[in-house]
């Protein structure tokens, strides 16, 4: 025990299931299949009925949605299981000044209130905040890094066909074949080195390039905010399914972007108040270690029919003009960026997913609307709060009276 708390050791790792709270259903596929290739057990969770409620018994409700939602899916998982005497539970952890570096603790206190005080709690951190039998080794980050990698193009893709199918259904089977095919891969070490992931992204557009279109145009909506609520379609009301509903063409920046930010805001700190010049090396080193990965993802984007994405790069010099680099805590600077990459992109027309009194989104989100209003006139922004109080039905007319507008500047261009 540590603090009074069960810690996960090393000797647990042959035997315990660690279980995974959901956020981006094919990412959490590949994820749980590197740690299982790494030697750990593993369970992403997929229950979603009532976990809110669950979670406000255990969460003050002033505390952070996604805290709510995060712990509540956990603990309503425990309550189903019928013994919890092996089984640990892992949640990043940030270390910065947003409310979700008080998870682990919110998440700790909750085990105990719901008699789960023995489950140990792993904390995922880079910055190495707690000791524990879970290590993140060289060879893991380079099987993360590919999975997250395939992830964001699968998603991407995955965005930019199923609204334009002409059979429907078709690219949400590709989504799940391809997602069991990469998983195999990763599980038995394989599609990590550069040339298998160029192999493989290869692989990936060309089968998306095999679904037909319709070719009709769609209004084009772009999804930015909080890290949790953007993805997970359990903190979002199921957004990109309901856009997807209305006749619109969703695009959600990668994940890649948020773990470039993070790492890029490290760098930005040394230059501001100094620091360890090791810890700024590794930082460095990894920034490249996923650029040129991210490239080769670009560049075999460009041979297809696929529009690619812009380099990380090109988006952290976006918000210039409308926010500061320093501008950091949660989401910062990089919420702002997004919505003007997205803007330059063509989907000017965005939701700003964020849970309410979340002051990092409202400041970097809603904050800054106007000011992006006046660089790009044409610009279509909706901040939508997710909140257990807030009700499905006021958020989705909330965007319907969005894409109303949306649906007049299309039919406008068109004419």
């Amino acid at each position: 025990m540590e603090n009074n708390y069960p810690v996960f050791t090393k000797e647990m790792v042959k035997d315990y299931t660690i279980l995974i709270p959901s956020m981006l259903d094919t990412h959490m596929i590949l994820f749980s299949r590197v740690l299982q290739n790494c030697g750990y057990k593993c369970k992403v969770l997929d229950n979603f009925d009532g976990v809110c409620e669950v979670g406000l018994r255990y969460v003050h409700n002033d505390t952070c949605y996604p805290a709510t939602l995060v712990i509540g899916q956990f603990i309503d998982a425990l309550n189903k299981m019928k013994d919890t005497s092996k089984v640990a539970l892992i949640l990043t952890q940030t270390g910065g000044g947003c409310r979700a570096s008080n998870y682990i603790h919110l998440l700790r206190k909750a085990l105990i209130k719901a008699n789960y005080g023995h489950v140990p709690v792993i904390s995922l951190s880079m910055q190495g905040l707690e000791k524990s039998g879970f290590k993140i080794t060289f060879s893991m980050v380079q099987k993360l890094a590919a999975a997250l990698l395939y992830g964001d193009l699968i998603m991407y893709l995955h965005n930019k066909t199923r609204s334009s199918e002409v059979h429907k259904g078709e690219t949400k089977q590709l989504v799940n074949r391809l997602c069991q095919e990469l998983a195999d891969k990763l599980e038995h070490g394989f599609g990590i080195t550069k040339r298998n992931l160029r192999k493989n992204f290869k692989y990936i557009i060309d089968e998306f390039s095999k679904i037909e279109l319709d070719g009709i145009p769609k209004i084009k909506v772009g999804i930015v905010g909080e890290i949790y609520v953007k993805y997970a379609s359990l903190g979002n009301n199921n957004l990109e399914e309901f856009l997807v509903s209305q006749g619109a063409e969703v695009n959600v920046p990668g994940l890649l972007g948020f773990m470039d930010y993070n790492f890029y805001v490290n760098l930005f700190d040394k230059e501001l108040y100094g620091g360890s010049k090791l810890k700024n090396l590794i930082f460095k080193w990894l920034i490249k270690f996923v650029d040129k990965r991210e490239a080769i993802m670009i560049d075999e984007l460009k041979k297809s029919k696929f529009e690619p994405m812009n380099p990380f790069s090109h988006t952290v010099n976006l918000n210039e003009g409308i926010l500061s680099h320093g501008v950091k805590m949660g989401e910062g600077f990089l919420l702002t960026a997004e919505m003007v990459e997205l803007i330059q992109e063509g989907y000017e027309n965005i939701v700003c997913a964020q849970p309410f009194g979340c002051l990092p989104n409202h400041i970097c989100g809603k904050g800054v609307m106007k000011n992006i209003k006046e660089h790009y006139p044409n610009s279509n922004i909706v901040a939508i709060d997710y909140d257990p109080s807030a009700t499905k039905v006021n958020q989705e007319n909330r965007i319907k009276l969005m894409l109303a507008i949306a649906k007049e500047n299309l039919n406008a261009k068109n004419k």
